[in-house]
């Protein structure tokens, strides 16, 4: 199959969307498929991968994010050469997903990553969330609408999908990782080169910096944490639009270690520090960081919210705390102290993150991609006539 992955951001942005795609593209192209890489901006990055597409675009700020409504014309030419359309991000990406997968024929599948309700609460703190709420209320029913699948990592988002009124068909695939580099890291960090003693107890935080991870609540939670148990450390791995005002607000606290951005390889060497994940985050879908770190054997603290709690089991490869500052801090202390817990726990995340392999992931989505390609070639031609004519339809309406 000759596939198309639709994303408004690749790399040399890293975050969960990005590793994901990068790692089912890795993952098929293994097994004998042609996968290109539709995204924006940064063209004069240097791919280290094959097929990576780019047009041009207007950057967001420093998000890493761009703004285009259209394709080059050496994208357009490729993007009618798929087989299949696998849309990433539903407003730019997905929108140009169904104009030309619509105009080609070609079947479009949607996979939510995100929870758009509270990242833009996180990032329009000033627009009111019963408004937020309507806008995604009103668009994601109609965007999905014109898709062939709709993918969901969890069971709480695929509800989440139907509570806003999603009518198309939704599968559940969970989010896969490469268990191998996690069980067998190649490269080694030590406690001492993070400035830490080898008998602290360290909390470690993996992921992007930024305003809808939480992280004020985690260190302020920390600083209280630290207080009770004077060995504690806590380290944050990751870059960000946070960053700075993050770093500024540690200075208040004790024993907090930040390394910057780190390639992604270099991850489970900074899992291998740690002796428990921790994330404050409450708008995670399935998130990698989470899947990574349990299959680097830590035992998870995280708060009760979809994505996190479909992952994480309470009280058996990690604890889950309510979303508040004394039930978080509590929920650190007793963690902190409970080394032979933490024992059971490494040992119950290790077993639960076999079922993450990105391989398992990967054959769920081409055994879907294929059943979507044969159901689209067997319309007959004049459903996909009135298609064709209804898409020209919404173009002169303006959608």
């Amino acid at each position: 199959m000759k596939i198309g992955m639709l994303t408004d951001v690749y790399k040399p942005v890293i975050n969960g969307v990005t590793n994901s795609i990068s790692l089912c593209k890795r993952e098929m192209e293994a097994a004998g498929h042609e996968v290109y890489v539709f995204t924006f901006g940064h063209l004069d990055y240097s791919d280290t991968e094959s097929r990576i597409i780019r047009s041009p675009d207007v950057p967001l700020s420093d998000t890493g994010y761009h703004l285009s409504l259209i394709y080059s014309r050496r994208a357009r030419q490729q993007l009618r050469e798929m087989d299949i359309l696998h849309t990433h991000h539903p407003f730019i990406s997905g929108r140009i997903a169904t104009r030309y997968g619509r105009q080609f024929d070609l079947p479009i599948i949607f996979t939510n990553h995100t929870r758009y309700d509270l990242y833009l609460q996180a990032y329009l703190p000033l627009v009111p969330p019963a408004l937020t709420n309507m806008v995604l209320q009103t668009f994601l029913p109609a965007f999905t609408a014109l898709c062939d699948l709709v993918i969901a990592p969890s069971a709480p988002i695929r509800q989440l999908l139907l509570d806003m009124q999603v009518t198309s068909e939704i599968t559940i695939i969970p989010n896969g990782i490469d268990l191998d580099r996690l069980y067998s890291p190649i490269r080694r960090i030590t406690r001492a080169k993070l400035g830490m003693p080898d008998d602290a107890t360290v909390l470690v935080y993996c992921g992007r910096l930024g305003p809808e991870k939480n992280l004020e609540l985690l260190l302020q939670a920390f600083g209280g944490a630290a207080m009770a148990v004077p060995n504690a450390y806590l380290v944050i791995v990751g870059g960000g639009p946070q960053e700075d005002a993050l770093r500024e607000a540690a200075r208040e606290l004790p024993r907090v270690r930040f390394t910057g951005p780190v390639d992604y390889d270099a991850v489970p060497a900074y899992l291998a520090v740690g002796d428990i994940f921790v994330t404050a985050s409450v708008t995670e879908v399935h998130p990698l960081s989470v899947i990574e770190a349990l299959a680097a054997g830590l035992p998870v603290l995280g708060i009760h919210s979809p994505g996190i709690s479909d992952t994480v089991r309470d009280g058996v490869d990690g604890y889950l705390a309510d979303h508040n500052l004394a039930a978080l801090t509590a929920m650190m202390v007793r963690i902190l102290l409970e080394p032979e817990r933490r024992r059971t726990m490494a040992a119950n995340a290790l077993e639960q993150s076999r079922r993450f392999s990105i391989g398992t992931t990967v054959a769920a989505m081409l055994a879907h991609y294929e059943s979507v390609i044969s159901a689209v070639q067997s319309r007959p031609p004049k459903a996909k006539l009135w298609q064709a004519l209804a898409h020209e339809v919404r173009q002169v309406l303006g959608d």
